[in-house]
C-alpha cells in the first residue's frame, strides 16, 4: 500500500455504505444518519482493509476530512453545497489536483503537485464532492492493462488473478469493491468502458466537447476525454452534470454549450427507456478479431451474454435492428493517431510543470528506466519517441489519419440517421478479463468507433459469465445524444438489474 494508514476517529453508524448510491448518501445526510466526515472515514476503513489486495489506490487525500468537515458545517448552516455534496470521490490519477500528487502512475512524476486543480476536479468539489483518494492507471494511460511503475499491478474485484483491464482499471476496481461511491477515468480508446465493464460497473465515454481536457495528463489531444464511473446509471448521470461544462482554457468545450438538457442527465433517467427505441447491433464487432488473442470459448461466452441482453432490451420495448454495417477494424485501426500525438501533447504537459520534475519530455522519462518494463518495452518498439512533433502540421500520414476520422464520424451517423436508429449496440471486449500475468489484448477491445469518431458510447452491466466474470454491453449514438443513451441504459438497468457486487469486499466489523 502506497498511501498512509489512516488515524480513523469517526463513528460507526448505521448507514451502509456498500453500494450506496449518491442519492442514499443525499437522503442519508438530510435524515441526519451520517456526516460527510463519517463517510469519509467509513471508506478510508474500507480502503484500509481491502486495497492490499485490489492494489487499486494510489494516494489518499489528507485534506478530505478538513473538506468533509467544512461541508457538514455547511449544511448545518445553510443546506447542501451542490448536488454532490459530501460524495467520496476516487480521481483517476491522470486529473491535476492542488492538493495531491499528479503522477500518470509514473515514479517519474511522483512528487508533482500542480498549482491548480483540472477543470473537471474543480467542478466536482464545487458541487461538494469530497475527493478521497487518487486510483492507480496504465503508465500514461498507454495500455490497457492498469500497470505502472509507482503502484504496481491492479487486480479484477471480481477475480483477483485476472486483469481490471485499463487504463483506468484502478478507479473501477476501487468503485466496484465500494472504496469509493463513484470515480472518475479517461478515455483515449477504452479507458472508462472496458474497465467498467470487466467490473460491473456503468461508464460513460462523452461525445468530443462535452467536458473539459484541461489538467489531464494527455496521451492524444484529438482523443481523450474525461468520464465518469459509478455503480449505477443515476450516479453517472449525476457525475457528467456535474462534469460537464464549457472551459476557456479548453476551446473544443465551446461545442458543448448548450447541449446539456436544462434539467441535466438525471432528468433523461426513463424507466420506459427503452421502448419504442431502434437499437443496432454491430455484429462484426462480436467474436475473436485475432485468433491468437484467446481461445475461441472466451468469445463465446462474452457474445451468449451481449446477445442475451438484446433479447431483454427487445422485451424492454426495442426493436432490434440486427445487423448494421459500420467501419469495420482494419478502417478504425488506420486511423490511429497516438503515435503521432502521445509525445507531443505529452512534452506539453510536462513543460507546464514546476521544477519537481526532473524531466523534460517523455523520451528523458523512457530513458532513465524509471518506466514500467510492460509499459516501456512498448515505447520504445513504436515510433512514437522519433515522432517529428514539429512538422504535424505538414505530416500527410497524419493529417490523412485526422480526416478520415472525419470521415468515420459522418459515415457512422450517416448509417444511423439512414436506419433510424437511437444506438448502436456491441461488446466492449470481444472476450473476458484476461488472467495476470497476460496483457489484455488490444485487438479484442471494441473502443475506436467512438474514440475515433468524437461520439458518445456508455457501458453497463450486462450479466456474468458461467465462472463468475462481468460482462457490459456498449451503446454508442450520435453527437451529443448523452440524454438518449441514459434513457437507454437506464431502462435496461431497471428492467435487468444485473449489477452485483463482488465477492471478498463485504461490510468491515465496525459497519
Amino acid at each position: 500500500m502506497r498511501f498512509q494508514d489512516m488515524d480513523s476517529t469517526g463513528d460507526a453508524d448505521s448507514f451502509d455504505v456498500l453500494e450506496a448510491t449518491i442519492g442514499d448518501i443525499r437522503a442519508a445526510i438530510e435524515a441526519g444518519e451520517v456526516t460527510a466526515a463519517e463517510l469519509v472515514e467509513r471508506y478510508r476503513a474500507r480502503i484500509d482493509e481491502y486495497d492490499g489486495d485490489l492494489n487499486a489506490i494510489l494516494t489518499l487525500n489528507d485534506a478530505a476530512r478538513e473538506r468533509a468537515r467544512e461541508l457538514d458545517a455547511q449544511f448545518e448552516d445553510s443546506g447542501f453545497v451542490g448536488p454532490l455534496h459530501g460524495v467520496p470521490i476516487l480521481l483517476k490519477d491522470n486529473h491535476d489536483t492542488r492538493d495531491m500528487p499528479t503522477t500518470a502512475g509514473s515514479t517519474a512524476l511522483a512528487e508533482s503537485v500542480p498549482d491548480e486543480d483540472a477543470f473537471v476536479v474543480r467542478r466536482l468539489r464545487e458541487a461538494g464532492g469530497v475527493i478521497v483518494g487518487k486510483t492507480n492507471l496504465q503508465e500514461f494511460s498507454y495500455g490497457v492493462d492498469t500497470i505502472s511503475s509507482l503502484g504496481g499491478e491492479t487486480h479484477n474485484a471480481y477475480d483477483l488473478d485476472r486483469r481490471p483491464s485499463g487504463s483506468s482499471g484502478g478507479t473501477a476496481a476501487a468503485v466496484a469493491a465500494n472504496l469509493g461511491a463513484v470515480g472518475t477515468g479517461s478515455d483515449t480508446c477504452s479507458s472508462v468502458r472496458s474497465p467498467p465493464a470487466f467490473n460491473d460497473l456503468v461508464g460513460v465515454r462523452p461525445t468530443r466537447g462535452l467536458v473539459s481536457r484541461t489538467g489531464v495528463v494527455p496521451l492524444s489531444e484529438s482523443q481523450d476525454t474525461a468520464g465518469p464511473i459509478a455503480r449505477r446509471v443515476a450516479d453517472a448521470a449525476r457525475l457528467l452534470d456535474a462534469m460537464a461544462g464549457y472551459d476557456p482554457e479548453d476551446p473544443v468545450t465551446a461545442r458543448g454549450v448548450g447541449r446539456v438538457p436544462d434539467g441535466g442527465y438525471v432528468s433523461h433517467l426513463d424507466a420506459d427507456g427503452l421502448d419504442g427505441a431502434r437499437i443496432g447491433v454491430v455484429r462484426e464487432f462480436f467474436g475473436l478479431q485475432d485468433e491468437e488473442s484467446a481461445p475461441a470459448e472466451a468469445a463465446e461466452k462474452v457474445t451468449e451474454i451481449v446477445d442475451s441482453a438484446i433479447a431483454e432490451m427487445a422485451a424492454a420495448g426495442a426493436t432490434i435492428v440486427d445487423s448494421v454495417a459500420v467501419a469495420d477494424t482494419d478502417e478504425l485501426g488506420s486511423a490511429r493517431v497516438i503515435p503521432y500525438e502521445f509525445k507531443r501533447d505529452f512534452d506539453a504537459y510536462l513543460a507546464g510543470l514546476d521544477d519537481a520534475v526532473a524531466y523534460d519530455s517523455l523520451a528523458e522519462i523512457v530513458a532513465s528506466g524509471e518506466v514500467a518494463p510492460a509499459v516501456a518495452s512498448r515505447l520504445e518498439g513504436s515510433d512514437i519517441l522519433d515522432t517529428d512533433v514539429e512538422s504535424l502540421d505538414r505530416n500527410l500520414g497524419y493529417l490523412r489519419r485526422l480526416d478520415r476520422r472525419r470521415r468515420l464520424k459522418i459515415d457512422t451517423e450517416r448509417r444511423m440517421v439512414e436506419r433510424d436508429l437511437d444506438a448502436l449496440l456491441y461488446p466492449p471486449s470481444t472476450i473476458p478479463p484476461v488472467e495476470i500475468p497476460d496483457h489484455q489484448p488490444f485487438e479484442e477491445l471494441n473502443c475506436e468507433l467512438s474514440a475515433h469518431t468524437g461520439l458518445p458510447s456508455m457501458v453497463v452491466p450486462a450479466g456474468f459469465t458461467d465462472d463468475g466474470l462481468p460482462v457490459g454491453v456498449e451503446l454508442l449514438g450520435r453527437e451529443f445524444a448523452e440524454p438518449r443513451l441514459f434513457e437507454l441504459a437506464y431502462a435496461y438497468e431497471q428492467a435487468t438489474d444485473h449489477r452485483r457486487p463482488p465477492a471478498g469486499f463485504g461490510a468491515l466489523d465496525s459497519e
